[in-house]
């Protein structure tokens, strides 16, 4: 095959016309006499929206899906002493959001098949410290979130999910957005969808969970009355005008998106079905989000490492990958509070075989073919 770049690009999503007419209308409408980027009706329409599309009976719009994180810590008022119990395989908000509100984070083993925080490796940590659990839709597939309501409903203990890979995943046919005491989801710019490279939403079932989380975003206001009042300490954590309508715009084709995510890494597993030094990501059907196609070495079968493969693909093959994830505790400020990481061999070992594929709504097939073919040819010749 010619040898051509495919790159592990910075855009996970469809950004097209119809997002660019919805900047461009807010920012002429700004231009009138009474013009304002003030984020009503923007605002609920698009919280409205994406709390339909996840099944949520609230969604609460933020600028970051770690701020959504940072905010329910909040309310769930964390002091020192306390623990908060997530995966070592994510990204860092996973585990930041407790320890900046003075938590200490447990980290639990995954699940080897789904590398989704493993319900019964949870059970195992938990203490009567226990304040809250975090466990991540890892690339777009869910949870199990039966077991885990199952831990909360005996124990008592909040479920706070990170959503980030997850906006329109399905569990058992349903969204997932209502589950557990709030969800959290990203619109950064990897993700499926963006608002224009930032953003997030807090969704929940439960009511006034979800007004906490929205005077928390916005200076601790009240609204509704003879007077606005300011009830709690809170901040500005709003998205802008802009970036509602635009996530209108996306939210509208976020299926479309997903769909073409699916049917190109149904097509990746297709490809490489025969490789045996690979373990290829399970799940990927219609309740998959699709967000990473992450594909793992069986380092028990070869004599060379996850690290060596990715190189060679980027300097023979030119096709870049990423690497989701090192594990929360390698990095340097959760190295300073010594983290015991004994207890999780499952995520040690598969943060070493990972790498994500440069799989994205706009991949041609033929890039697949490509990918799958330096894929082989790397494995064949490192072996």
């Amino acid at each position: 095959m010619d040898i051509h770049p495919v790159p592990f690009i910075s855009l996970g999503g469809l950004f097209e016309q119809d997002d660019v007419e919805a900047a461009v209308r807010v920012m002429n409408a700004a231009t009138e006499p009474d013009g304002s980027f003030f984020p009503l009706p923007e605002e609920t329409d698009f919280q409205d929206a994406f709390a339909e599309h996840e099944g949520a009976a609230r969604a609460i719009a933020l600028n970051s899906c770690g701020t959504g994180l940072d905010v329910c810590m909040m309310l769930l008022g964390l002091e020192p002493g306390d623990e908060v119990i997530t995966t070592p395989l994510t990204f860092v908000c996973s585990a930041t959001c407790a320890s900046a509100q003075g938590a200490k984070v447990i980290f639990a083993d995954i699940d080897h098949a789904t590398m989704n925080l493993d319900p019964e490796a949870v059970r195992a940590k938990i203490t009567d410290r226990t304040r809250a659990i975090i466990p991540v839709h890892f690339a777009g597939l869910a949870c199990d979130l039966d077991a885990f309501d199952a831990i909360s409903e005996e124990t008592g203990i909040p479920i706070i999910y990170d959503a980030a890979h997850a906006v329109g995943t399905l569990y058992h046919g349903k969204p997932i957005g209502g589950r557990g005491l709030a969800s959290c989801y990203s619109f950064q710019s990897l993700k499926n969808m963006t608002t224009l490279g930032e953003g997030g939403a807090v969704t929940s079932d439960d009511i006034e969970f979800a007004e906490q989380v929205r005077r928390k975003k916005t200076f601790g206001y009240v609204y509704g009355g003879p007077s606005v009042r300011v009830v709690t300490v809170g901040f500005n954590y709003r998205m802008t005008k802009v970036q509602y309508a635009v996530g209108l715009s996306q939210l509208a084709k976020i299926d479309r998106v997903t769909a073409a995510r699916r049917e190109r890494m149904l097509r990746m597993e297709q490809l490489l079905a025969e490789v045996d030094e690979l373990i290829l990501p399970v799940g990927h059907g219609p309740e998959h989000a699709s967000h990473l196609y992450v594909a793992r070495l069986d380092t028990d079968k070869v004599g060379f490492s996850a690290a060596e493969l990715r190189d060679r693909l980027k300097d023979t093959y030119l096709i870049g990958t990423s690497h989701h994830y090192c594990l929360v505790w390698s990095w340097e400020a959760f190295r300073e509070l010594a983290y015991d990481n004994s207890a999780c061999p499952v995520a040690e070992k598969t943060s070493e075989q990972v790498m994500s594929l440069p799989i994205f709504p706009h991949t041609p097939f033929e890039d697949l073919d490509y990918i799958a073919w330096a894929m082989k040819d790397a494995v064949a010749a490192l072996r």
